[in-house]
């Protein structure tokens, strides 16, 4: 047994699951895509789950199809009860099957957590109860609707086995009408599908018979069920573990996969962020596992095979799901299989591409892989005869540009003035909360190493230098600099969130934060500076706090901290003028939006999250040079770490 194999033995063994048998325990779980278009899966579907195939996983299972023209919720969901889909399944398993892979569908209906918004129809649930997030009351069904949900779970499923699919999987879980069958919070019915357990099981049960008669045997079916809403008055462990047993004593389901939390109450921890402990969710397979003896999948923020061999090893789970950190590297199990798990380039769980595109109505990307999203879109040929390539930056859009480049047979140098490479990102991961955004720039710079590229920290490239060296391209990606606000100017203690980062300020004493951002840098900041003893209040011109935080689901979690950390939250307010008074600290006139009122506020200090400035000196005192010169990231236009690495990526590529 190979050193690799000896160290993931649990998870590099196959399992038998119902009729189908996986080489390794990673499941490459159902999760949105926004790939569909017209209601139909698409070629980038088929390039997508082929990759991830290609690199190794044990099981794919792709995302939800909808199984009536009642579920619409989202614009590019796929509609599965239309037979025009069974041609697009055939691409998708027949790519997915070229690397030995087996492929499931996840089935599902959204019941009352949508809207009539795309299809023009009521929304329909057990019950009239309105979902948080859609805020529209659904029709309770009736018996004959009830029985034309569980035929178009069996239609679906007909559709599925037609396309190739070695199976599917029933969403039971956190968006589902199935769930909120299951659930006393969504179920308020008295006939024989509402009250006891068994009669909010009923749906369910009747989907799994009238699914399996419609696969028939020789294909896998597996529930997904939800371990703990999170809601008040919603399912709980012992209630799931219950719907388990009942599942199990079908005879028809050939494993159980697990979820956490509702889709539209409590999403954040479902798709947690980096603040939420690794494996947070295996109790809940956990007790499921004990209960049943059908395999069992676990999920919950696990991000290398190291994570997953334990949560396999102390017996949480039979099968780990692993979604974003496949999404990151499409390899993961590859790699982990051949020795080299540090070469994996590791999810951040920051959730900007995927999950934070997703909720923007855009396809799914990656801050870490530029490629996800984008598998089916052949790169540029690479030239004829390798370049010499300079490149001035070892933030994350440098560090992609290189490796990228070094990929495509270029030599490439980097050079990066400070002691070691990381740019902003190092800076943001500072911060404790923040500290795993920095596996962005780790990641990337392992990548260039194993690429051959020659690392140079601590030299400062110039014009001159640069042109001395008679590079054939040079790529600039020296990053941006703070701008301090125009009411700012002469104040010695207004400074920007980078000069407290950096070490070049300490504030303290009563701290006014200003959050023209949205994001991390002023929540983030404020954190760090509460833990430090200040008293600390966030203030800015939005009508939310960190308001992207909630694209992110990093928003409750970052609530609760601030609650206890005593930060003040303030939003409709902008700063007009500010002046050191003789008494000390800086006076601030504030107008709120709301009320048009202006007023003084005092603080010992102010911290700035405002836009920043591009570094672009080097870019102009290239121009005219006599080889090609490109630049990407925050010196075109000062934006989020993503824009970076796609720009890195893109330039690299061209070359």
């Amino acid at each position: 047994m190979s050193g690799a194999r000896a160290r993931l033995r649990h998870l590099l063994s196959p399992l038998r699951i119902g009729p189908l048998t996986v080489a390794n325990r990673v499941v490459f779980s159902a999760h949105l895509t926004n790939y569909a278009e017209d209601g139909l899966p698409t070629e980038q579907h088929a390039a997508y789950y082929a990759a991830r195939a290609a690199g190794g996983a044990g099981l794919i299972i792709t995302e939800e199809h909808s199984t009536h023209p009642t579920d619409w919720p989202y614009e590019k969901l796929i509609h599965g009860f239309r037979p025009s889909v069974v041609p697009h399944y055939r691409r998708i398993t027949e790519a997915v099957h070229a690397h030995g892979v087996p492929i499931l569908a996840q089935l599902n209906h959204n019941g009352g957590q949508a809207s009539g918004l795309y299809s023009r129809l009521p929304v329909w649930a057990p019950s009239p109860v309105p979902d948080p997030l859609f805020r529209e009351v659904p029709k309770a069904v009736d018996a004959d609707e009830i029985a034309e949900i569980v035929a178009g779970y069996a239609t679906v499923a007909g559709h599925c086995a037609e396309g190739g699919f070695d199976g599917v999987e029933l969403q039971c879980s956190h968006s589902s009408i199935v769930r909120g069958f299951l659930s006393p919070a969504t179920n308020r019915r008295t006939d024989e599908y509402g009250g006891s357990l068994p009669n909010r099981a009923r749906l369910l049960m009747e989907i799994i018979r009238a699914v399996r008669a419609a696969l028939g045997p020789d294909r896998a079916l597996g529930v997904r069920l939800c371990g703990d809403e999170l809601i008040e008055g919603g399912t709980t462990i012992d209630e799931a573990v219950d719907v388990a047993r009942m599942v199990e004593a079908t005879g028809e389901v050939d494993y159980i996969n697990t979820s956490i939390g509702v889709a539209t109450s409590t999403l954040y921890m479902i798709e947690a962020s980096m603040t939420v402990p690794a494996g947070y969710a295996l109790f809940v397979s956990n007790a499921i596992r004990r209960a049943v003896r059908l395999p069992v999948v676990g999920v919950g923020r696990i991000k290398d095979p190291v994570q997953a061999e334990r949560a396999l090893a102390e017996g949480h789970c039979d099968l780990v799901g692993v979604v974003r950190g496949q999404i990151a590297d499409p390899d993961f199990l590859g790699k982990a299989r051949a020795g080299r798990t540090d070469a994996i380039r590791t999810c951040l769980s920051c959730n900007q591409e995927c999950v934070g595109r997703m909720g923007l109505n855009r396809w799914l990307g990656c801050i870490e892989n530029p490629r996800a999203g984008r598998e089916s879109v052949p790169l540029p040929a690479p030239r004829a005869r390798p370049r010499r390539v300079l490149v001035v930056g070892g933030g994350p859009g440098g560090l992609q540009a290189a490796a990228t480049a070094a990929e495509r047979g270029h030599d490439v140098t980097l050079f990066e003035r400070e002691a070691a490479t990381g740019g902003q990102v190092a800076v943001a991961a500072s911060v404790p909360s923040r500290a795993e955004f920095l596996d962005v720039t780790r990641n990337l710079l392992a990548e260039c190493r194993r690429r051959g590229v020659r690392i140079r920290t601590g030299t400062e490239a110039t014009a001159a230098s640069l042109r001395a060296k008679s590079p054939d391209a040079v790529v600039v990606a020296t990053g941006a600099r703070p701008g301090p606000p125009p009411w700012a100017a002469g104040l010695s203690r207004v400074v920007d969130v980078r000069d407290v980062l950096e070490g070049r300020a300490a504030p303290h004493g009563e701290v006014v934060v200003i959050d023209e951002l949205g994001f991390h840098q002023a929540t983030s900041v404020a954190e760090l500076l509460a833990d430090r003893g200040c008293r600390v209040h966030i203030r800015t011109p939005a009508m939310v706090v960190g308001q992207d935080l909630g694209v992110t689901l990093d928003m409750e979690t970052f609530l609760m901290r601030a609650h206890a950390k005593s930060i003040g939250l303030s939003t409709d307010q902008v700063v007009l003028s500010a002046s050191a008074p003789e008494s000390g600290g800086v006076e601030l006139q504030i107008l709120t939006h709301t009320t048009g009122e202006t007023r003084p506020m005092r603080a010992d200090w102010v911290v700035c999250a405002t836009h920043q400035v591009p570094e672009d000196t080097l870019w102009h005192a290239l121009k005219g040079a006599p080889f090609d010169v490109r630049r990407v990231g925050d010196c075109v236009a000062p934006r989020r770490a993503h824009a970076a690495v796609i720009e890195g990526h893109r330039i690299g590529a061209a070359l």
